[in-house]
């Protein structure tokens, strides 16, 4: 699955900066020197050691997307799998080393997860600037913020000063991150654990409207619904399973293709995830289950009827996503390289 089990107007419009943050502010009642400041985080963080560090990271991206249109997805959900595993310490861009299989080579994130190697360029090119002063940490959650500017058209200001973790653990993957097959039950307690809100939970599954998924992910609701051969699940739209049996094997193929999992906008960063979810054309399993519950089927409305507070919400979900169990002040490290600890 390459987007995250985490875009925005009904429009599909894309809204002018400075409109954006101003609604934004009022929207979370968040002063300016409270998005500025958590704990050892804040913004500007990098205003004196490396100021080119945003620059350089909107570079990397703009140049990475130019050649891959999917790369914004894959940034996004790059940044939830290292925040949902250990905190947001770039644990997931560790390689396994003899003993200890990584993050990155847990079947739920290879070979489906992608952008490491932009992660990797920015990072050489700040190593140049500014040798060992710019983590790793930070350049994923910037990394993930310029994701949401190309493909929603919206920017938010980013708190950095987070620091390299030095362990990565294949084991703790599956431990720590939503599954496709979840339920709201299991997707709320998910999210809790990780100090979110039901209704952060419904906000941050809408970054489903870019990113493609493995046929593997959800073949199961096309083709033996409850172990029944050749049933699909009653709850999907039959003229959408009939095109992703189209493009799509039964499971136990050898083959497992990608498809979009918004195939209306796959690109843009909108609130069309949500349409779909009520259209029944929702892809993931874990998708489609916010509406069969009242609580969250009302939250999937509001964000259908305002897709431009849905997007501040996201992007205010995706800020205080990048503070989960953070490594400040002299915890951790910055990593010469964000392959290996130093």
């Amino acid at each position: 699955m390459k987007g995250i089990m985490v875009p925005y107007s009904s429009t599909h419009g894309r809204l002018a900066m400075a409109g954006s943050l101003a609604l934004f502010c009022l929207l979370m009642g968040l002063a300016s020197v409270g998005l500025a400041h958590d704990g050892e985080l804040r913004v500007g963080y990098y205003s004196r050691s490396c100021p080119s560090v945003e620059d350089v990271v909107r570079s990397t991206v703009a140049k990475a997307v130019a050649s891959d249109p999917g790369m914004p997805a894959a940034l996004i959900r790059l940044h939830f799998h290292d925040c949902f595993v250990r905190g947001c310490d770039a644990s997931v861009l560790l390689d396994s080393t003899p003993g200890n299989p990584a993050e990155k080579d847990s079947p739920t994130n290879n070979p489906s997860l992608n952008g490491f190697d932009v992660i990797d360029e920015a990072k050489s090119i700040l190593e140049s600037q500014c040798p060992q002063v710019v983590s790793c940490a930070d350049i994923v959650a910037f990394a993930a913020r310029e994701s949401v500017r190309v493909a929603g058209g919206f920017f938010y200001p980013v708190p950095a000063g987070r620091r390299d973790g030095l362990v990565s653990k294949k084991s703790e993957v599956n431990q720590n991150l939503p599954m496709a097959f979840f339920d709201v039950k299991q997707l709320q307690e998910n999210f809790a654990r990780k100090g979110f809100s039901l209704e952060d939970m419904v906000t941050l599954s809408g970054a489903h409207t870019i990113g493609d998924s493995h046929c593997s992910a959800f073949s199961n609701r096309l083709y033996s619904f409850k172990n029944t051969t050749n049933a699909s699940e009653p709850s999907m739209d039959p003229k959408y399973v009939s095109d992703l049996r189209s493009k799509c094997p039964a499971p136990g193929s050898r083959q497992d293709p990608t498809v979009p999992l918004d195939p209306v906008t796959p690109r843009t960063l909108d609130n069309q995830y949500y349409v779909n979810l009520k259209n029944h054309r929702g892809l993931l399993s874990s998708d489609q289950a916010l509406m069969e519950r009242d609580d969250t089927a009302k939250m999937v409305q509001a964000n259908i009827n305002s897709g431009s507070i849905w997007l501040h919400k996201f992007a205010d979900a995706m800020v205080r996503m990048g503070k989960i169990e953070v490594l400040t002040g002299s915890q951790g490290q910055i990593r010469k390289s964000c392959r290996v600890i130093n």
